[in-house]
């Protein structure tokens, strides 16, 4: 199952930091990295930094957009050191986040978004993710070098396979869960919905922002959106012929 959880990393700056987060992850038995836009890439220090790991190097995907890294996927974890005025379900520990994620993954993907050196990732970025991940620090400094984050995580994500498998527990599904793509679908269905019936009149009042949280918090499967999506439709044509 480690090969079905993605590291993503948003515009990453150094290319040292690529390199270090592929040593990490490959020490822990990851495999599965995306780059979104890196300022560089690739680059020599990337190369030196990851060491025996260059072959994640080689076979990872840099892709445009955040979108395109984590459609496919049925759960996407933000890491973010504050938390935002619209708050996602969030672990406040690594180790939950790795129990929780595990029992996810029979039913595709996860990734854990990474955001950039300086200033981690933006609030339309964690818009695209259905969990936060904050990484318990000092607080007088907590602030952790990127390729540091990625180490506690994967090295969470390595401890819940080996007590799973000591256990000799298989992860249980209790979806099957939308991919990200999937929920984008019913989020525009429900635009549409919601315009046609003139019910957006505010845009100040983000009402769509705060459907979205309510959404992500409630984590609907693939038959619960597929009935939410029939009653839009419901919603819809009654409105069209009256």
């Amino acid at each position: 199952m480690l090969n079905r959880i993605r590291i993503v990393l948003v515009q990453t700056y150094h290319p040292g930091n690529i390199g270090a987060s592929a040593r990490a992850m490959k020490t822990m038995g990851l495999s599965d990295l995306v780059l979104v836009a890196p300022r560089q890439f690739p680059d020599e220090e990337a190369t030196r930094l990851a060491a025996g790991a260059t072959d994640l190097l080689d076979s990872c995907r840099v892709v445009g957009s955040l979108s395109e890294a984590v459609g496919d996927c049925v759960q996407v974890i933000g890491a973010s050191a504050r938390l935002r005025s619209l708050p996602l379900p969030c672990y406040h520990a690594p180790d939950r986040m790795a129990a929780e994620l595990w029992q996810r993954l029979p039913e595709g993907p996860v990734a854990i978004v990474f955001g950039r050196e300086r200033y981690g990732l933006t609030n339309e970025e964690i818009g695209h993710c259905t969990h936060q991940l904050n990484i318990p620090a000092n607080p007088d400094y907590g602030v952790l070098n990127l390729s540091q984050a990625v180490q506690i995580v994967a090295y969470e994500t390595f401890r819940q396979s080996r007590t799973a498998e000591a256990a000799h527990q298989a992860p249980k599904a209790n979806g099957p869960y939308p991919t990200v793509e999937q929920l984008e679908y019913f989020y525009d269905h429900l635009h549409r919905a919601l315009d046609s019936a003139g019910f957006l009149t505010q845009p100040h009042a983000r009402t769509e922002a705060h459907l979205r949280a309510l959404f992500t918090r409630a984590e609907p499967s693939r038959k619960e959106l597929s009935i939410l999506r029939g009653v839009l439709n419901a919603l819809e044509s009654r409105n069209q012929s009256e």
